[in-house]
């Protein structure tokens, strides 16, 4: 996995905490922190989408905040668990790996 991917990665996984943070967050510095992850998960998409395709990264991004927030929803609060959401998940996690597939390769030397 290159730099680029990793940065989808992460920008996935800040949104997973911020997603979690429209829920929970109840005070100023909360909402605080909300924001700047908001910024800091967009801010690590947009130096990804630079180099890698724009649809695809997209896709990876949102399927990792979707997944990883119900994931994380079900595991520490005490969200139902249900087979169809597994199912639906795992739906959702085998396209954004077939996008990530059949997806070019970026070209690394494109100039901005």
């Amino acid at each position: 996995m290159n730099r680029y991917w990793g940065l989808v990665l992460l920008a996935g996984i800040i949104e997973i905490l911020w997603a979690m943070g429209l829920k929970y967050a109840s005070s100023f510095w909360m909402w605080s922190g909300v924001i700047a992850l908001i910024v800091l998960s967009f801010y690590l998409l947009l130096i990804a989408n630079e180099k890698l395709p724009v649809a695809t990264v997209y896709a990876v991004f949102t399927g990792i905040g979707t997944a990883g927030t119900v994931i994380v929803e079900t595991l520490l609060f005490n969200e139902p668990f249900s087979f169809t959401k597994v199912g639906f998940i795992t739906l959702l996690l085998v396209g954004v790996m077939g996008l990530k597939l059949v997806s070019a390769k970026p070209n690394e030397t494109r100039n901005a």
